[in-house]
């Protein structure tokens, strides 16, 4: 009976964990714009939103882009040029961001390069084609120390874990434990 006592526990606990997880995931945060840049294509002007300011290289930020009036009857593309940016990449449509339903956008996007980007906007509606510009858009350098020291400091804890389970599975040895009677 203690067997199934310790399944249960073992399985009512699994469960609880996982619902813990799982609520902050589905609790999306809103999207915070700190920073708006205006750009005009053709007839529509497009509020182009940052949620930090300034960008930094390796670091996740959404990107909403709201023409005036709303998305529904627009469609467009975004082609963006910098530094970590192929070249000859072709424009990609633009989509509702997923958090913020109202606007187009890019869901934590990071650039890997420092350096200065452009965006350029396609738009068509019922005014017509329109293309705009928005051009010095700058990226710094990414935040904090240096990416090989980073990961350095972040695979101690692993070596530690390896260290451990190596010395107590030498100390214990399954197998060649004496016999006692």
């Amino acid at each position: 009976m203690t067997v199934l006592r310790k399944l249960a526990v073992t399985v009512l606990a699994t469960v609880t964990l996982s619902l813990v997880a799982i609520a902050p995931a589905s609790a999306y945060a809103p999207v915070d714009i700190v920073h708006t840049e205006r750009v005009q294509a053709g007839p529509y002007g497009i509020t182009v939103g940052f949620s930090a300011w300034p960008i930094r290289a390796m670091k996740s930020l959404d990107f909403t882009f709201m023409p005036d009036g709303s998305i529904a009857d627009k469609s467009g593309t975004l082609r963006v040029a910098g530094p970590a940016i192929k070249p000859g990449r072709r424009a990609a449509p633009l989509v509702r961001h997923p958090r913020k339903r109202d606007s187009w956008g890019l869901d934590v996007r990071a650039f890997d390069d420092p350096g200065i980007y452009r965006f350029t906007f396609t738009i068509d509606g019922p005014l017509g084609h329109g293309e705009g510009t928005l051009d010095g858009v700058e990226v710094l350098d990414q935040p904090g120390p240096p990416l090989p020291l980073s990961w350095t400091i972040g695979t101690l804890p692993l070596l530690g874990l390896v260290v451990f389970l190596t010395v107590a599975w030498r100390r214990t040895r399954p197998g060649h434990q004496p016999l006692t009677v």
